[in-house]
């Protein structure tokens, strides 16, 4: 319940515009050395370079709020070399769930990316979500959807699908941080969309879709492995003393990414485009 209410009390302050142009784009800007959003993209190796780039400028976008909550679990453990070593360990599952969804999805980006909706860089009208926001609202509200059951799936609320299969579970749980691609809205994305769209080739656009999923996580992943080592040891008795402690906190981590990313992209973003009257925000949105 209380995780639930963390979800919706992120959905009610989070402000997009400093997330994806306050810090997104400045980030971006600053380590292209150039305007990324309006330069175009000239090459295959700019197309790299600003690939990783834009995913780590994207690390505190609205759909990478669900990241951490899906890895802080792999810190928990009893003994600073323990921890890391868990971390260590357990990261390429998650890459490698990320590397298949991501590297998909750029192939048929790379194939028939001009068709899709995400190409179209017109303006919805009022009261409309036009193709590319509704493919945003229909992918992460079905991900928060699936990380609400995970979630209660990790506290005993409902079958575990991956009970005995963690490392199953890491690469399922790195296949959805690989998909928020398929509906990311952020400006910088749609930039590389568009690039991977009209260069039609496939090979080009999963290399740049898998790194730029890398970039989004390398931030995160370096926070993950900081916990580990500075975490005192108490903590980690603490964690591992009871199963459910650490339980808990990844069913609440994850319940309160899913409940977020459910409310902001199919409720907020109804309220915001005038399709629904009135959503809780605060006055800084």
């Amino acid at each position: 319940m209380f995780a639930a209410l963390g979800g919706f009390l992120l959905t009610a302050v989070w402000s997009a515009p400093f997330a994806d142009h306050v810090i997104g784009e400045s980030v971006a800007n600053g380590l292209l050395d150039h305007d990324a959003k309006e330069t175009p993209i000239a090459g295959i190796t700019a197309g790299v370079a600003f690939a990783f780039v834009t995913g780590l400028a994207g690390t505190f976008t609205a759909c990478n709020i669900a990241v951490f909550s899906a890895m802080a679990p792999l810190a928990g453990g009893a003994g600073r070399r323990h921890r890391l070593g868990a971390v260590l360990r357990q990261l390429p599952w998650l890459g490698l769930g990320m590397a298949a969804t991501s590297g998909a999805y750029g192939v048929i980006v790379g194939l028939v990316g001009t068709g899709m909706p995400q190409f179209d860089e017109a303006s919805p009208a009022p009261g409309t979500l036009g193709g590319r926001l509704a493919q945003s609202a229909m992918v992460f509200g079905a991900i928060g959807l699936v990380m609400v059951y995970l979630g209660l799936a990790a506290v005993g609320i409902v079958r575990d699908l991956f009970d005995r299969r963690p490392y199953a579970r890491l690469v399922f749980l790195g296949a959805l941080v690989g998909a928020f691609l398929v509906g990311r809205p952020f400006p910088l994305f749609r930039a590389l969309f568009r690039g991977v769209a009209e260069s039609r080739d496939p090979l080009y656009g999963a290399a740049v879709f898998v790194l730029q999923s890398l970039g989004n996580v390398v931030v995160m992943a370096v926070l993950l492995l900081l916990t580990g080592i500075l975490a005192g040891d108490r903590v980690g008795h603490w964690l591992t003393a009871r199963p459910s402690r650490l339980a808990t906190l990844t069913g609440a981590g994850l319940v309160t990414a899913g409940v977020f990313m459910v409310l902001y992209w199919d409720v907020r973003l109804l309220a915001m485009r005038g399709i629904i009257p009135w959503y809780p925000l605060a006055p800084w949105v």
